[in-house]
Protein backbone atom coordinates (compact mmCIF):
# COMPACT_ATOMS: atom_id res chain seq x y z
CA UNK A 1 0.00 0.00 0.00
CA UNK A 2 1.42 3.73 -1.17
CA UNK A 3 1.92 6.81 1.56
CA UNK A 4 -0.94 8.50 -0.63
CA UNK A 5 -3.45 5.77 -0.29
CA UNK A 6 -2.88 5.45 3.27
CA UNK A 7 -3.32 9.06 4.29
CA UNK A 8 -6.28 8.83 1.90
CA UNK A 9 -8.05 6.04 4.01
CA UNK A 10 -6.71 7.84 7.46
CA UNK A 11 -8.93 10.80 5.80
CA UNK A 12 -11.80 9.41 5.05
CA UNK A 13 -11.94 7.54 8.19
CA UNK A 14 -11.50 11.04 10.56
CA UNK A 15 -14.72 13.02 8.08
CA UNK A 16 -16.83 9.31 8.68
CA UNK A 17 -16.82 9.39 12.28
CA UNK A 18 -16.13 13.67 12.72
CA UNK A 19 -19.08 14.66 10.53
CA UNK A 20 -21.47 12.70 12.15
CA UNK A 21 -20.43 13.48 15.56
CA UNK A 22 -20.41 17.07 14.39
CA UNK A 23 -23.98 17.40 13.16
CA UNK A 24 -24.69 15.52 16.68
CA UNK A 25 -23.40 17.92 18.99
CA UNK A 26 -24.76 21.09 16.80
CA UNK A 27 -28.13 19.51 16.85
CA UNK A 28 -28.05 18.24 20.64
CA UNK A 29 -26.68 21.29 22.16
CA UNK A 30 -27.47 24.93 22.40
CA UNK A 31 -25.34 27.98 23.70
CA UNK A 32 -26.66 30.22 26.36
CA UNK A 33 -25.19 33.55 27.93
CA UNK A 34 -25.87 32.82 31.97
CA UNK A 35 -24.43 36.16 33.67
CA UNK A 36 -23.01 35.17 37.16
CA UNK A 37 -22.82 37.69 40.05
CA UNK A 38 -20.15 37.18 41.92
CA UNK A 39 -19.83 37.97 45.41
CA UNK A 40 -17.70 41.36 45.97
CA UNK A 41 -14.14 41.14 46.49
CA UNK A 42 -11.62 43.50 48.31
CA UNK A 43 -12.52 47.20 49.57
CA UNK A 44 -16.09 46.38 48.12
CA UNK A 45 -16.41 43.36 50.38
CA UNK A 46 -16.50 45.54 53.99
CA UNK A 47 -17.19 48.73 52.60
CA UNK A 48 -20.74 49.67 52.31
CA UNK A 49 -19.97 53.31 50.73
CA UNK A 50 -17.55 51.87 48.11
CA UNK A 51 -20.19 52.11 44.50
CA UNK A 52 -21.25 55.36 45.89
CA UNK A 53 -17.28 56.81 46.32
CA UNK A 54 -15.90 55.30 42.50
CA UNK A 55 -19.89 56.74 41.18
CA UNK A 56 -18.79 60.45 42.73
CA UNK A 57 -14.93 59.70 41.26
CA UNK A 58 -16.65 58.96 38.07
CA UNK A 59 -18.59 62.56 38.04
CA UNK A 60 -15.40 64.24 38.87
CA UNK A 61 -15.53 64.56 42.48
CA UNK A 62 -12.38 64.29 44.89
CA UNK A 63 -13.37 61.22 47.32
CA UNK A 64 -11.64 59.63 50.80
CA UNK A 65 -13.06 57.00 52.21
CA UNK A 66 -12.34 56.55 56.16
CA UNK A 67 -13.13 53.17 58.64
CA UNK A 68 -14.17 55.56 61.40
CA UNK A 69 -13.93 59.27 62.30
CA UNK A 70 -10.54 60.69 62.66
CA UNK A 71 -10.37 64.73 62.89
CA UNK A 72 -6.64 64.21 63.35
CA UNK A 73 -6.02 63.15 60.00
CA UNK A 74 -9.39 64.25 58.28
CA UNK A 75 -8.42 67.69 56.87
CA UNK A 76 -12.29 69.11 56.75
CA UNK A 77 -12.39 72.22 54.62
CA UNK A 78 -15.70 74.35 54.10
CA UNK A 79 -17.91 73.59 51.65
CA UNK A 80 -17.02 69.70 52.12
CA UNK A 81 -19.53 67.09 52.12
CA UNK A 82 -19.37 64.63 55.91
CA UNK A 83 -21.48 61.08 55.01
CA UNK A 84 -21.39 59.12 58.09
CA UNK A 85 -22.72 55.66 57.93
CA UNK A 86 -20.70 55.07 61.39
CA UNK A 87 -23.19 54.75 64.03
CA UNK A 88 -23.18 57.97 65.47
CA UNK A 89 -23.81 57.13 69.18
CA UNK A 90 -20.19 56.10 69.29
CA UNK A 91 -18.75 59.44 68.94
CA UNK A 92 -17.73 60.90 71.82
CA UNK A 93 -18.69 64.65 72.95
CA UNK A 94 -15.61 66.58 71.61
CA UNK A 95 -15.58 64.72 67.89
CA UNK A 96 -19.31 66.24 68.21
CA UNK A 97 -18.88 69.47 68.86
CA UNK A 98 -16.38 69.71 66.60
CA UNK A 99 -18.05 68.03 63.80
CA UNK A 100 -20.76 70.65 64.66
CA UNK A 101 -18.30 73.92 65.03
CA UNK A 102 -17.73 72.70 61.03
CA UNK A 103 -20.68 72.03 60.00
CA UNK A 104 -21.43 75.90 61.09
CA UNK A 105 -18.18 77.31 58.56
CA UNK A 106 -19.96 75.60 55.98
CA UNK A 107 -20.28 71.99 56.43
CA UNK A 108 -22.50 69.49 54.92
CA UNK A 109 -23.13 66.19 57.52
CA UNK A 110 -25.30 63.55 56.64
CA UNK A 111 -25.81 61.20 59.64
CA UNK A 112 -28.23 58.33 60.67
CA UNK A 113 -29.77 57.52 63.89
CA UNK A 114 -28.59 54.44 65.44
CA UNK A 115 -29.23 51.40 64.03
CA UNK A 116 -32.24 49.72 66.02
CA UNK A 117 -31.04 47.36 69.11
CA UNK A 118 -32.06 47.51 72.96
CA UNK A 119 -28.87 49.38 73.76
CA UNK A 120 -29.05 52.15 71.15
CA UNK A 121 -33.01 52.72 72.48
CA UNK A 122 -30.68 53.99 76.19
CA UNK A 123 -28.94 57.11 74.55
CA UNK A 124 -28.93 58.61 71.32
CA UNK A 125 -25.05 59.99 71.82
CA UNK A 126 -23.78 63.02 71.95
CA UNK A 127 -23.95 64.54 68.47
CA UNK A 128 -28.14 63.53 68.22
CA UNK A 129 -28.76 64.95 71.45
CA UNK A 130 -26.81 68.53 70.36
CA UNK A 131 -28.97 68.40 67.22
CA UNK A 132 -32.38 68.03 69.43
CA UNK A 133 -33.10 64.55 67.86
CA UNK A 134 -34.53 62.10 69.88
CA UNK A 135 -34.69 58.84 67.96
CA UNK A 136 -37.37 55.89 68.58
CA UNK A 137 -37.69 52.44 67.24
CA UNK A 138 -40.75 51.59 65.70
CA UNK A 139 -39.76 48.24 63.91
CA UNK A 140 -39.75 47.68 60.39
CA UNK A 141 -42.14 50.43 59.74
CA UNK A 142 -41.92 51.91 56.06
CA UNK A 143 -42.47 55.27 54.95
CA UNK A 144 -44.14 55.70 51.48
CA UNK A 145 -41.86 57.44 49.04
CA UNK A 146 -44.07 57.95 45.90
CA UNK A 147 -41.93 57.21 42.74
CA UNK A 148 -43.35 58.13 39.04
CA UNK A 149 -42.55 54.70 37.87
CA UNK A 150 -43.16 52.96 41.19
CA UNK A 151 -46.46 54.22 42.83
CA UNK A 152 -45.95 51.92 45.54
CA UNK A 153 -42.23 52.57 46.49
CA UNK A 154 -41.49 52.88 50.28
CA UNK A 155 -38.16 53.96 51.83
CA UNK A 156 -36.32 53.63 55.62
CA UNK A 157 -38.04 50.24 56.49
CA UNK A 158 -34.78 49.27 58.84
CA UNK A 159 -34.29 52.61 60.50
CA UNK A 160 -35.14 54.11 63.43
CA UNK A 161 -37.79 57.51 63.52
CA UNK A 162 -37.33 60.10 65.51
CA UNK A 163 -38.40 63.35 66.34
CA UNK A 164 -36.27 66.69 66.18
CA UNK A 165 -36.62 69.51 68.11
CA UNK A 166 -33.69 71.58 67.30
CA UNK A 167 -32.04 74.15 69.88
CA UNK A 168 -31.93 77.80 69.13
CA UNK A 169 -29.33 79.06 66.32
CA UNK A 170 -30.65 76.57 64.31
CA UNK A 171 -33.58 75.69 62.18
CA UNK A 172 -35.50 73.30 59.45
CA UNK A 173 -35.11 74.11 55.97
CA UNK A 174 -37.80 74.06 54.10
CA UNK A 175 -36.14 72.41 50.98
CA UNK A 176 -37.79 68.84 50.60
CA UNK A 177 -40.99 69.50 47.88
CA UNK A 178 -42.65 71.95 50.54
CA UNK A 179 -42.60 70.11 53.74
CA UNK A 180 -40.09 71.24 56.47
CA UNK A 181 -40.08 67.20 57.77
CA UNK A 182 -41.05 63.87 56.09
CA UNK A 183 -42.40 61.80 58.05
CA UNK A 184 -45.91 60.79 59.42
CA UNK A 185 -47.09 60.43 62.99
CA UNK A 186 -45.13 57.49 63.68
CA UNK A 187 -42.05 59.88 63.82
CA UNK A 188 -39.91 62.02 61.12
CA UNK A 189 -37.74 60.05 58.63
CA UNK A 190 -35.68 63.08 57.34
CA UNK A 191 -34.95 66.22 58.15
CA UNK A 192 -32.64 69.34 57.24
CA UNK A 193 -31.05 70.93 60.15
CA UNK A 194 -29.69 74.68 59.04
CA UNK A 195 -26.84 75.78 61.20
CA UNK A 196 -24.81 78.37 60.73
CA UNK A 197 -23.23 78.71 57.10
CA UNK A 198 -24.15 74.74 56.74
CA UNK A 199 -26.29 72.18 57.06
CA UNK A 200 -27.07 68.83 59.10
CA UNK A 201 -29.66 65.80 57.30
CA UNK A 202 -30.80 63.10 60.07
CA UNK A 203 -32.37 60.35 58.26
CA UNK A 204 -33.52 57.35 59.88
CA UNK A 205 -31.18 55.37 57.57
CA UNK A 206 -28.68 55.47 54.84
CA UNK A 207 -29.16 51.99 53.09
CA UNK A 208 -30.36 53.29 49.64
CA UNK A 209 -26.50 54.76 49.58
CA UNK A 210 -24.90 51.51 50.30
CA UNK A 211 -23.82 49.52 47.17
CA UNK A 212 -24.44 45.77 48.23
CA UNK A 213 -27.82 45.47 47.20
CA UNK A 214 -29.11 43.30 44.59
CA UNK A 215 -29.81 44.65 40.92
CA UNK A 216 -33.57 45.88 40.21
CA UNK A 217 -34.19 43.50 37.32
CA UNK A 218 -33.51 40.69 40.28
CA UNK A 219 -36.26 41.78 42.74
CA UNK A 220 -39.33 39.59 42.96
CA UNK A 221 -40.15 40.64 46.13
CA UNK A 222 -43.15 42.17 47.49
CA UNK A 223 -42.73 46.00 48.04
CA UNK A 224 -46.00 46.21 50.13
CA UNK A 225 -44.08 43.56 52.57
CA UNK A 226 -41.33 46.08 52.81
CA UNK A 227 -39.10 43.74 51.27
CA UNK A 228 -37.20 46.08 48.69
CA UNK A 229 -34.00 46.30 46.70
CA UNK A 230 -31.59 48.45 48.72
CA UNK A 231 -28.35 49.98 47.38
CA UNK A 232 -27.62 52.39 44.37
CA UNK A 233 -28.73 49.47 42.07
CA UNK A 234 -32.11 51.43 42.48
CA UNK A 235 -32.96 53.96 40.52
CA UNK A 236 -34.99 56.06 43.07
CA UNK A 237 -32.38 55.49 45.25
CA UNK A 238 -29.68 57.07 43.10
CA UNK A 239 -32.02 60.03 42.86
CA UNK A 240 -32.49 60.01 46.88
CA UNK A 241 -28.71 59.75 46.63
CA UNK A 242 -28.58 63.09 44.33
CA UNK A 243 -30.67 64.93 46.34
CA UNK A 244 -29.19 64.26 50.04
CA UNK A 245 -25.86 65.56 48.56
CA UNK A 246 -27.17 68.13 47.09
CA UNK A 247 -26.13 71.54 49.24
CA UNK A 248 -22.67 71.22 49.00
CA UNK A 249 -22.41 68.78 45.76
CA UNK A 250 -19.26 69.30 43.41
CA UNK A 251 -18.11 72.73 46.00
CA UNK A 252 -15.61 70.22 47.99
CA UNK A 253 -14.61 66.74 48.60
CA UNK A 254 -16.47 63.83 49.48
CA UNK A 255 -15.75 62.17 52.93
CA UNK A 256 -17.26 58.48 52.91
CA UNK A 257 -16.86 56.97 56.75
CA UNK A 258 -18.15 53.45 56.70
CA UNK A 259 -17.70 52.70 59.80
CA UNK A 260 -16.84 48.86 58.94
CA UNK A 261 -13.35 47.17 59.81
CA UNK A 262 -11.82 45.25 57.25
CA UNK A 263 -11.58 41.46 57.51
CA UNK A 264 -8.43 40.84 59.88
CA UNK A 265 -5.32 39.10 58.83
CA UNK A 266 -6.64 35.71 60.51
CA UNK A 267 -9.76 35.72 58.56
CA UNK A 268 -8.04 36.21 55.39
CA UNK A 269 -6.00 33.32 56.07
CA UNK A 270 -8.75 31.03 57.82
CA UNK A 271 -11.35 31.59 54.72
CA UNK A 272 -8.69 32.57 52.27
CA UNK A 273 -6.03 30.58 52.75
CA UNK A 274 -7.32 26.90 53.66
CA UNK A 275 -6.00 25.87 50.03
CA UNK A 276 -2.25 26.31 52.03
CA UNK A 277 -2.96 25.17 55.74
CA UNK A 278 -5.47 22.73 55.39
CA UNK A 279 -2.87 20.22 53.48
CA UNK A 280 -0.14 20.96 55.97
CA UNK A 281 -2.55 20.96 59.29
CA UNK A 282 -3.15 16.96 57.87
CA UNK A 283 0.77 16.51 56.94
CA UNK A 284 1.38 17.51 60.37
CA UNK A 285 -1.23 15.17 61.59
CA UNK A 286 -0.20 12.46 59.86
CA UNK A 287 3.52 13.14 61.13
CA UNK A 288 2.35 13.34 64.89
CA UNK A 289 0.32 9.98 64.30
CA UNK A 290 3.14 8.12 62.78
CA UNK A 291 6.14 9.20 65.57
CA UNK A 292 3.16 8.51 68.69
CA UNK A 293 3.67 5.85 70.47
CA UNK A 294 1.03 2.31 69.85
CA UNK A 295 -1.64 2.31 72.32
CA UNK A 296 -1.63 -0.69 74.03
CA UNK A 297 -0.49 -2.78 77.51
CA UNK A 298 2.92 -1.87 78.14
CA UNK A 299 5.16 -4.38 77.37
CA UNK A 300 8.59 -5.60 78.94
CA UNK A 301 12.19 -3.46 78.05
CA UNK A 302 14.67 -6.10 75.99
CA UNK A 303 17.43 -6.98 78.00
CA UNK A 304 20.16 -5.40 77.34
CA UNK A 305 23.72 -6.44 76.75
CA UNK A 306 26.05 -6.32 79.37
CA UNK A 307 28.96 -4.50 78.78
CA UNK A 308 30.77 -3.93 82.26
CA UNK A 309 34.47 -4.24 82.54
CA UNK A 310 34.26 -5.41 86.03
CA UNK A 311 32.25 -8.21 85.28
CA UNK A 312 34.30 -9.46 82.31
CA UNK A 313 37.30 -9.20 84.78
CA UNK A 314 35.58 -11.16 87.15
CA UNK A 315 34.33 -13.99 85.34
CA UNK A 316 37.97 -14.32 83.84
CA UNK A 317 38.93 -14.54 87.06
CA UNK A 318 36.30 -17.34 88.57
CA UNK A 319 36.80 -19.12 85.04
CA UNK A 320 40.75 -19.70 86.14
CA UNK A 321 40.62 -20.48 89.58
CA UNK A 322 37.81 -23.28 87.69
CA UNK A 323 40.55 -24.66 85.77
CA UNK A 324 43.71 -24.67 88.34
CA UNK A 325 45.02 -21.57 86.91
CA UNK A 326 45.25 -19.47 90.15
CA UNK A 327 49.27 -18.68 89.75
CA UNK A 328 47.75 -16.55 86.42
CA UNK A 329 46.38 -14.07 88.47
CA UNK A 330 48.74 -13.63 91.25
CA UNK A 331 51.09 -13.18 88.78
CA UNK A 332 49.06 -10.89 86.89
CA UNK A 333 48.97 -8.60 90.37
CA UNK A 334 52.19 -9.11 91.11
CA UNK A 335 53.48 -7.71 87.48
CA UNK A 336 51.33 -4.55 88.06
CA UNK A 337 53.23 -3.85 91.40
CA UNK A 338 56.59 -4.34 89.93
CA UNK A 339 55.29 -2.24 87.27
CA UNK A 340 54.78 0.86 89.52
CA UNK A 341 57.72 0.02 91.81
CA UNK A 342 59.60 0.68 88.07
CA UNK A 343 57.89 3.52 87.83
CA UNK A 344 57.90 4.95 91.74
CA UNK A 345 61.45 3.99 93.16
CA UNK A 346 63.42 1.95 90.33
CA UNK A 347 66.76 1.82 92.69
CA UNK A 348 64.26 -0.83 94.61
CA UNK A 349 63.09 -2.44 91.90
CA UNK A 350 66.67 -3.08 90.32
CA UNK A 351 67.35 -5.61 93.57
CA UNK A 352 66.18 -8.98 94.06
CA UNK A 353 66.18 -11.46 96.50
CA UNK A 354 65.78 -10.37 100.19
CA UNK A 355 67.78 -7.40 99.68
CA UNK A 356 64.46 -5.94 96.93
CA UNK A 357 62.52 -7.50 100.26
CA UNK A 358 64.33 -5.39 102.80
CA UNK A 359 64.32 -2.13 100.24
CA UNK A 360 60.73 -2.78 100.05
CA UNK A 361 59.83 -2.81 103.96
CA UNK A 362 61.83 0.01 104.32
CA UNK A 363 60.41 2.13 101.51
CA UNK A 364 56.76 1.05 102.79
CA UNK A 365 57.27 0.70 106.75
CA UNK A 366 56.00 -2.86 106.46
CA UNK A 367 57.25 -5.64 108.45
CA UNK A 368 59.64 -7.07 106.62
CA UNK A 369 57.72 -10.59 106.76
CA UNK A 370 54.66 -9.32 105.14
CA UNK A 371 56.45 -7.97 102.70
CA UNK A 372 58.22 -11.11 101.90
CA UNK A 373 54.48 -13.23 102.19
CA UNK A 374 53.38 -10.93 99.98
CA UNK A 375 55.90 -11.52 96.73
CA UNK A 376 55.94 -14.97 97.50
CA UNK A 377 53.97 -17.14 95.35
CA UNK A 378 50.75 -19.08 97.13
CA UNK A 379 50.79 -23.22 96.27
CA UNK A 380 48.23 -23.68 93.49
CA UNK A 381 45.24 -24.57 95.49
CA UNK A 382 45.75 -22.21 98.25
CA UNK A 383 43.24 -19.88 97.60
CA UNK A 384 42.80 -18.34 101.01
CA UNK A 385 46.39 -18.22 100.56
CA UNK A 386 46.03 -16.76 96.91
CA UNK A 387 43.65 -14.18 98.31
CA UNK A 388 45.54 -12.43 101.00
CA UNK A 389 49.07 -12.03 98.57
CA UNK A 390 46.54 -10.69 96.04
CA UNK A 391 45.35 -7.93 98.90
CA UNK A 392 48.46 -7.47 100.00
CA UNK A 393 50.00 -6.85 96.88
CA UNK A 394 47.18 -3.71 95.74
CA UNK A 395 48.06 -2.40 99.24
CA UNK A 396 51.17 -2.38 98.42
CA UNK A 397 50.77 -0.97 95.00
CA UNK A 398 48.31 1.84 96.15
CA UNK A 399 50.82 3.00 98.74
CA UNK A 400 53.30 3.71 95.88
Amino acid sequence: MSVRLRWLLVVLGVLALGVPLTIAFLRTHERVTRTEHLPPQGEASYNPLYVLGQALRADGITVHSRPRVDLATMSLQPGDTLVLLQDSATLPAPTARALLAWVARGGHLVVRTPPPSEEALLANGPLLEALGVDAVDYGSACQPFHVRDDPHHVEFCRGRRFWAEPPSGMRVAREWGDVDEYGDDAGRVFVRLRHGQGSVDVLADLDFMKGLGRPAELDTSNAAKGQYVDGLHDKAHRDLTRYVLAPRYGQGSMWLVYGAQPPSLWNRIFYQGWPVWAPLLLALLGWLWRRAQRIGSLLPSPAVERRSLLEHVRASGDHLLRYGKAPLLYDAVRRAFLARLRRRAPTAAALAGEVQVQAIATLLQWPHGRVHTALTAPASHDLTGLRERIRLLIQMRNLL
